[in-house]
């Protein structure tokens, strides 16, 4: 059986997706594939366009501050304490609706197609960063290409 690598605090390797700050606390190499866990940390008004996935599923666990989370259509407000999952196929989105950033833990089971996207288009930063890059406008075709290649498929802004 494998052993699961436990990470010293700020050790995790870290990158920059969005707006949001991704650690990579239990990854797929680590448990077959079966799932993943990473920890998210926001800035206000940053989060995931929408998009899906038919091939995993995903679970959020809010830390800190307010997610506003889009799914099927419907917006909800959620902090610290609540639990979102994300059932495969179903349209969804999340953003920091707070004005200081926010944290979550994101499990995905089974791993690779987030990690894949995560990595693809992650700018890596130091281990335990906690500060924002300066924000600028996403390479969109960048970002279609690493959905592509990883399984999610971008959609269009959904009604609220």
């Amino acid at each position: 059986m494998q052993q699961i690598k436990v990470h010293a605090e700020g050790s995790a390797e870290t990158v920059h997706v969005l707006g949001n700050l991704i650690t990579f606390l239990v990854t797929g190499a680590q448990t077959q594939q079966r799932f993943s866990m990473v920890e998210a940390l926001t800035a206000p008004g940053a989060g995931s366009p929408p998009h899906l996935h038919r091939d995993d599923e995903e679970a959020f666990y809010v830390l800190e501050g307010t997610y506003a989370f889009t799914i099927d259509g419907k917006t909800v407000l959620r902090g610290p304490g609540s639990v979102v999952h994300v059932a495969r196929g179903t349209p969804h989105a999340f953003a920091n609706a707070g004005e200081a950033p926010a944290r979550m833990l994101i499990l995905n089971w089974p791993a690779d197609h987030h990690e894949r996207f995560f990595r693809a288009l992650g700018e890596p930063v130091a281990p335990g960063t906690t500060g924002f890059p300066a924000p600028k406008a996403p390479d969109l075709a960048a970002v279609a290409a690493a959905a592509q290649a990883s399984g999610i498929e971008l959609l269009p802004p959904q009604p609220q």
